[in-house]
């Protein structure tokens, strides 16, 4: 490992922790001497890295720290444009539009040894289905509600068409081969289900439900092992 790669692993470290990690705890990581990190992260100081803290007691990295884009493997750039591909695949117009905008600016900084990934991938997705079911209802109205943690008050027909009214708190959506999925909590069961967005009619805003989304993103983790 170069004594770049290394600082910009040290710094990824830091990244995201609520508490500080001492330089033992990182030379651990690393596999290079205390001493080391130490000269590390003062050559990080003086770069302009916002790092609080001191030796032993430990470092914490500030929240406007800047960290520039990380240091890709093959594999690691190969598994992220495969992702993309995925995405531009089976996404709805605004997810294609975005999956190929990051694209770009993936690739734009990927070294050029390191590009031919996005030209002559040795990872494809696999066929899908040349046209999804047709949505009443655009993705981007469920996304909205997903964010602002909306309620929904929906009209939903099964698969024998017979309809249903229901109370709902969407929390994500899932794109499969085949359908796009609409999780949510839904207050007739008690419980979370799973809708097929083709198969919601109608669809109208309510109130903020009163619960976190973080919150049933955990709770339905735990449901169903996701």
């Amino acid at each position: 490992m170069s004594r770049a790669e290394r600082l910009l692993d040290i710094l990824q470290c830091m990244r995201g922790r609520h508490f500080p990690i001492t330089a033992k705890e990182i030379s651990v990581i690393m596999n290079v001497s205390e001493r080391t990190i130490y000269r590390d992260i003062i050559s990080l100081q003086s770069a302009g890295a916002h790092i609080d803290g001191e030796a032993g007691v430990g470092y914490i990295l500030r929240k406007e720290t800047f960290l520039p884009p990380l240091m890709l493997t093959e594999e690691e750039a190969e598994s992220l444009l495969l992702g993309l591909r995925y995405v531009n695949q089976r996404g709805d117009a605004t997810l294609k539009s975005v999956a190929l905008t990051a694209r770009r600016k993936l690739v734009s900084i990927l070294p050029e040894s390191i590009r031919l990934c996005d030209f002559s991938p040795e990872m494809l997705p696999g066929p899908s289905e040349k046209d999804f079911p047709v949505n009443s209802i655009s993705l981007d109205f469920f996304r909205n509600a997903i964010r602002n943690q909306i309620r929904l008050s929906i009209s939903y027909g099964d698969e024998k068409n017979d309809m249903t009214e229901r109370m709902i708190w969407p929390i994500a959506l899932s794109f499969t081969d085949h359908v796009r999925i609409l999780i949510a909590w839904c207050e007739l069961r008690s419980d979370f289900r799973f809708f097929r967005t083709d198969r919601i009619i109608l669809a109208r805003n309510s109130d903020r439900y009163p619960t976190s989304r973080i919150t049933l993103i955990k709770k339905f983790r735990e449901q169903y092992e996701f």
